[in-house]
């Protein structure tokens, strides 16, 4: 059931920059790198960026957080304006503001300034907490959280309440829906050696314990997530779609902003976390909260996280980086050590490898009736599992051509019970400047073989 109500976001709100530029020498006083500057962004973060990312999609949410009449504040407020609701409490002091330095886009340090306390919350901190839908809370050890926390501690007994901890700020209302603190999060607050799955997972059991949680999830990078719950001796690891590389500044921010929405829209825990894990890993293939796109409708938004099945997006990267496209087809109905074999060897040729595969009518043409045994979703995940495979797509015509004329792959690669000169896209390749090879295959092998030996053993 979809929560009535906003989705509102209570935490502590600070400024971030980043300073970026490049790094080729040392300065002359100090073995120290000279940065020369070529951009200087500021951005909300904290609770102020986990606000503005629930809100993406044009989710009703509103943010109560802790504001001074500084130039941070000032910075932050037109930032989120028309983004979210600002429900502000008093600041006793200047907003905190965290600047990273960055070469190459890796940071060289982080300077941090800035500090206070929040006041006394006001009677439209109140409603607001008393009219949520949802409620997160996005915490970074500066006491906004409990300036309201008898209110929290109602909010978590009437609705479904987030909480992003913090090893600074204060433990969790009891009753939360999901709490989800990272891996060393999680260490910090409950300090041991172990550093292995299974003692992630029994930290995470402890806390949701201490913490009378009804549900912990420990991020884990790009591991994915560990959900664990107080009574339930065996976790359910959420893993990534895929491994995402970029900044993983914000991730943890994004996915506990997921998680609170999905929670909003009536997903049960598991499926909350596993939407998590996966709208994480694509913000953080996407530049993390220092994409431009996310805070500049008008900026070119940088790549999005590439999910396996996109071909098109991946030959087009391949390509302009000068790299080698290779491409294989065929139905992959069963696979067999034939097949593997084959993608192993296509793959060392180039710089990715796409796998075209026939879809269910095309196959049936093919194959005739009784075919396909697996149905082509399955197929799709059976080939995008291989490491060898780094993009699946599929074609409804008997042939790839018109697919390959799309693809332009620099490589065309068919198994060894082929023949160049017998193969139609050959031509097609031509066309750009592209060649069919034909690679060894291994005898034997072949799925209307394992087939019919599967029925002969059903009936013997």
């Amino acid at each position: 059931m979809t929560a009535i109500g906003p989705l509102v976001v209570v935490g502590d709100t600070l400024l971030d920059q980043d300073i970026e530029g490049d790094a080729g020498r040392l300065a002359p006083d100090a073995p120290a790198p000279v940065v020369d500057v070529r951009s200087d962004r500021s951005r909300p973060g904290g609770a102020g960026l986990a606000a503005a990312l629930a809100a993406r999609g044009g989710r009703e949410v509103v943010l109560v957080t802790a504001l001074g009449r500084d130039a941070a504040a000032e910075t932050v407020r037109r930032a989120l304006h028309g983004r979210v609701t600002l429900v502000e409490l008093p600041f006793e002091g200047t907003l905190p503001v965290k600047t990273r330095v960055l070469a190459g886009r890796r940071p060289l340090v982080r300077i941090d300034r800035g500090g206070g306390r929040p006041g006394t919350p006001g009677g439209a901190v109140r409603e607001a907490l008393a009219g949520a839908g949802t409620v997160l809370v996005a915490d970074y050890g500066r006491h906004t959280a409990r300036a309201v926390r008898a209110e929290l501690a109602a909010a978590a007994r009437r609705v479904p309440l987030v909480w992003d901890p913090h090893p600074r700020g204060d433990a969790p209302v009891a009753a939360a829906r999901l709490v989800t603190p990272n891996a060393a999060e999680a260490r910090a607050l409950l300090p041991d050696s172990g550093t292995a799955l299974a003692d992630d997972a029994r930290r995470g059991r402890t806390l949701a314990e201490r913490w009378r949680a009804a549900a912990v999830a420990v991020t884990l990078g790009a591991r994915g997530a560990l959900l664990t719950r107080p009574a339930t001796a065996t976790p359910m690891l959420l893993p990534a779609p895929y491994r995402a590389e970029g900044d993983p500044c914000g991730a943890g921010d994004c996915f506990a902003a997921v998680s609170a929405a999905a929670l909003a829209d009536g997903a049960l825990p598991e499926e909350a976390v596993e939407r998590a894990v996966a709208e994480a890993a694509a913000f953080v293939a996407a530049g993390g909260a220092g994409n431009p796109a996310l805070w500049d409708p008008a900026a070119e938004p940088a790549p999005a996280g590439r999910p396996p099945s996109d071909a098109f997006a991946l030959a087009r990267e391949v390509r302009a980086r000068g790299g080698t496209v290779v491409a294989t087809g065929g139905c992959f109905d069963l696979l067999h050590a034939g097949h593997v074999g084959l993608l192993e060897s296509a793959r060392r040729i180039g710089d990715c490898l796409i796998v075209c595969i026939n879809s269910d009518a095309s196959l049936t043409r093919r194959k005739g009736p009784g075919r396909p045994l697996n149905p082509l979703p399955d197929r799709i995940r059976v080939i995008s599992a291989l490491g060898s495979v780094d993009a699946v797509v599929s074609f409804d015509e008997d042939t790839p051509e018109a697919l390959l004329e799309e693809l332009r792959p620099d490589i065309w690669v068919k198994g060894g019970d082929y023949s160049v000169d017998d193969l139609p896209e050959a031509g097609t390749l031509r066309r750009w400047g592209g060649q069919a090879v034909v690679l060894p295959y291994l005898q034997g092998r072949s799925t209307t073989g394992l087939a019919r030996r599967a029925a002969r053993s059903a009936t013997s």
